[in-house]
């Protein structure tokens, strides 16, 4: 518990402190997640900033009978969460304009919904569908061509993987794509076939491009419904702040609209397409340069332009991401000769990373398999060699299953140049796990997310989901970095094993500090201390005291975002008195 006199040297220390507050909550359990993970009961709030934080007393205090008073009555309150790796705006698009396939567990049931799509359509208009899991689905097989063609014979149809690396076309999308047997797979890219080399219609990376070329983007309008509609989920999950990578001039303009009409009520930090040749990364470069760079921002630390997104290699789902040994199939099998592909020419990459760096933009690349690791933090390592520059935070996306070389080099990057972050998903080890488990194989599987390998180093990571290759509440990663369990437990309930767990000290400390520093706002948010704004969280239960199975089912019961509740549960026993 924070002391009394620990209170009084702050409010002699500090002259924010010293305002009265008019916002306290008070009657809770206060994890502050500071450096040493104090814990307190109340806070004091004024004009957005936290101006104390301590015990009921100390706090009722300073509030002198004027401050609005939320009484917690004992729940638990954190940080607001935070997503260091979320496709925000594109996942909202899809959830209000797609056809939802996440919890389809068989082949006929993604049928059904597509057929019923299909129906509201004119003849020609295209259909996209997303979440889709092999995984998950009862025949454990790829969609195909041809179950698609007797739902849809008048529609072309794109159904997007989970994991967004790979998707399924009908048979009408690969005609207007240009599609047959005879097409060779294109750099960095697969097209799946029959015995017969017949494309099945399941294109992966950049084989994609044909097909996705050929989809009308979102509209302007279908951007902000979508960004509104995650801001509110974001809201209802105590999550006050995302990183949304890949984004594109369209994306970004909907969201500059939005914190122009005061309408964007979370922290967003964006990472801007970078492509895969030099010159899509010097149109990134301009695009990015001409906006303020992260830690400045739009609408006071409302929007923040991060940097750029680079790809290393592919997906662990699809067995395209790159690896030194072949991917497994089902578990204990081998695809033999497939050891996945870099997405980007690796000397290609490490050009483009230098032209970043040089430029002082922050880069965050998506690197899934071992090869890809090393390939990324060694050149991190050459660069900032090169050009000495702390603080640029460049990052390692996924960072599925680091060699212990790239273990040692990510040490060493934070230690001498604040770089080399892994930005990780504890939940691609429930969600996609059983897809996972499947393809990385036994021995493999075990380095997946080595939390505690990093935790025993001093490495530091952030945590997200990669909405919408997950679900977004980040709940389920608190829950998964601590249980590694699988969602059908097809190889087992744990095949990643629990070595690489952390506790939920940690895991929180992944959705909120470190977290923040990759969205540059470590001074701002991430903790509940004074001077920091007041973005809370408060749960229905204390996770630092529930059993670790329970972390998934908390329920947020009330959210502030700089220190306004934007959304409070229907039942709840926190009340509030005065203004």
């Amino acid at each position: 518990m924070i002391k009394t006199a620990a209170i009084a040297c702050l409010l002699a220390a500090s002259s924010v402190s010293a305002q009265t507050p008019d916002l306290i909550l008070v009657h809770g359990k206060i994890l502050t997640v500071d450096a040493k993970d104090s814990i307190a009961q109340a806070i004091a709030i004024r004009e957005g900033k936290i101006v104390a934080v301590g015990s009921d007393e100390d706090i009722l205090q300073l509030a002198g009978g004027k401050a609005r008073v939320i009484d917690l009555h004992g729940r638990t309150a954190t940080p607001g969460l935070i997503d260091a790796h979320a496709h925000l705006a594109m996942g909202g698009v899809d959830e209000l304009y797609s056809v939802s396939l996440s919890d389809a567990a068989t082949v006929d049931e993604v049928d059904r919904r597509v057929q019923e799509a299909a129906a509201q359509l004119k003849p020609g208009e295209w259909l996209t569908g997303a979440g889709w899991d092999e995984g998950k689905l009862a025949e454990r097989r790829y969609i195909t061509a041809s179950d698609l063609d007797k739902v849809s014979p008048n529609n072309p149809v794109w159904l997007t993987h989970t994991t967004g690396h790979y998707g399924v076309g009908n048979h009408e999308a690969l005609r207007l794509a240009h599609i047959t047997a005879a097409s060779k797979d294109p750099p960095a890219g697969t097209i799946d076939r029959d015995a017969q080399g017949i494309p099945t219609g399941v294109l992966k990376e950049a084989a994609m491009d044909a097909v996705l070329a050929l989809i009308p983007p979102p509209t302007p309008e279908q951007l902000r419904k979508g960004i509104l509609r995650m801001v509110d989920t974001l809201h209802s999950e105590g999550m006050t702040a995302v990183k949304d990578p890949n984004i594109d001039p369209p994306t970004w303009d909907a969201y500059r609209e939005l914190v122009e009409e005061k309408k964007l009520t979370v922290h967003v930090c964006v990472l801007w397409h970078a492509g895969t040749t030099l010159a899509s990364a010097r149109a990134a470069l301009i695009r990015i340069q001409a906006f303020p760079l992260a830690p400045d921002s739009l609408g006071d630390g409302n929007l923040l332009s991060c940097g750029a997104k680079l790809f290393m290699d592919g997906s662990g789902g699809a067995r395209t991401a790159w690896l030194y040994k072949d991917w497994n199939k089902n578990s204990t099998g081998t695809d033999a000769g497939n050891h996945g592909y870099p997405a980007t020419n690796p000397e290609v990459y490490r050009q483009e990373v230098r032209l970043f760096h040089r430029a002082g933009v922050p880069v965050g690349t998506h690197a899934i398999g071992d090869h890809a690791i090393d390939w990324v933090v060694d050149t991190y390592a050459q660069v900032l060699k090169e050009k000495p520059t702390p603080g640029l935070r460049h990052s390692i996306i996924h960072a599925n299953i680091p060699s212990d070389h790239a273990i040692e080099t990510i040490a060493s990057l934070q230690r001498q140049y604040d770089a080399g972050y892994p930005e990780s998903q504890p939940p691609f080890t429930w969600w996609i796990g059983d897809t996972y488990a499947g393809n990385f194989g036994p021995e493999r599987s075990l380095r997946l997310n080595p939390f505690h390998t990093y935790q025993s180093r001093g490495i530091v990571w952030a945590g997200g989901s990669d909405y919408n290759v997950t679900p977004l509440p980040a709940r389920f990663g608190l829950w998964s970095a601590v249980e590694r369990e699988t969602a059908k437990g097809v190889y087992g309930k744990q095949p990643f094993g629990t070595a690489e767990s952390v506790d939920i000290h940690i895991a929180l400390r992944a959705y909120t500090a470190w977290a923040a520093r990759q969205l540059f706002l470590e001074h701002r948010i991430g903790s509940l201390e004074t001077g920091k704004e007041a973005d809370i969280a408060v749960w229905d239960k204390d996770m630092y005291t529930i059993p670790a199975d329970e972390l998934r089912n908390l329920k947020c019961e009330m959210t502030l975002y700089n220190g306004e509740v934007v959304y409070r549960a229907a039942e709840t026993p926190i009340t509030s008195t005065g203004q």
